[in-house]
């Protein structure tokens, strides 16, 4: 059986705290920055500024050069924004010299489960969580474009791109700017299971015979799809019913199968990164 691919470990992605919680594979991570609707983007804005910028934006990983790819190999990011937004024209100053682009970091989360304990230190969450460095650059070829557009598009709504007006006229084609972020490192870190108390609250008949302890499971649900003022459409494409039926059922299946699943929590507690 081959093995999982992996980012390398280095210092700046490398989990500490919880080291059994860590995920260096590909997969893994890829498939965690998929699942999250809004990415964290950050990156530093001047020089003379100590405070790092960050953005939600909307990404997705893909490769443009092997479409075919899947999420164990390696993928670049591709972020949607506006054509006059700091993180695009920095991105432009930091790539016309030749050099490598703008240095950022992707941050997602989703939230799986409150895990409630016998004493509120050893609550927690059931999470799913992942960092990504690289260093964006835009995207200046048309094909590439559309290509990351329609890639992006589809993330949100499988199948939408194809179901709209497409493809973007020239004003929309103008007005927004693909960042290509290529990743050259990245971590992920995952909680699940129920809660882990102290042996010396377990073993208190006066405390587990008062406290309730377990997982409330938590999971993002998209609602019946609302017709907007202009619709002409009597019916909900199945493209959009269909969607909004899978991620609810995947998300409740997740969050689910997440609290039957427990990992060491006991080590790698050394340092609180």
């Amino acid at each position: 059986m081959p093995r999982e691919l992996v980012y390398p470990k280095v210092p700046r992605s490398t989990v500490n705290r919880y080291s059994p919680r860590a995920t260096y594979e590909l997969r893994a991570i890829h498939t965690i920055i998929n699942a999250a609707p809004v990415l964290h983007v950050s990156f530093m804005p001047d020089p003379s500024d100590p405070f790092p910028a960050i953005l939600p934006m909307i990404g997705v990983m893909g490769s443009f050069d092997f479409p075919s790819a899947d999420l164990d190999e390696p993928m670049d990011c591709y972020l949607h924004g506006y054509v006059s937004s700091r993180v695009m024209n920095l991105a432009r100053e930091n790539s016309s010299d030749g050099s490598e682009g703008l240095a950022v970091c992707i941050a997602a989360t989703k939230v799986d489960g409150v895990v409630l304990s016998l004493t509120p230190n050893s609550h927690d969450y059931n999470y799913r969580s992942a960092i990504l460095h690289g260093y964006a650059s835009l995207v200046t070829s048309d094909e590439e474009k559309l290509w990351a557009m329609e890639l992006i598009t589809n993330s949100v709504v499988p199948g939408r791109w194809g179901n709209t007006r497409v493809p973007p006229d020239n004003a929309e084609m103008q007005s927004t700017r693909i960042l290509k972020v290529r990743i050259v490192s990245g971590s992920g870190k995952i909680r699940n299971g129920m809660p882990h108390d102290d042996n010396k609250d377990t073993r208190k008949g006066e405390v587990v015979n008062k406290v309730w302890t377990g997982v409330v499971p938590v999971y993002e649900a998209y609602g019946e799809p609302i017709p907007g003022p202009s619709n002409k459409v009597e019916q909900i494409p199945s493209h959009v019913t269909e969607h909004v039926k899978n991620l609810n059922q995947q998300n409740e299946s997740y969050a689910l199968g997440a609290v039957k699943e427990s990992i060491n929590e006991n080590s790698g507690k050394e340092r609180d990164d």
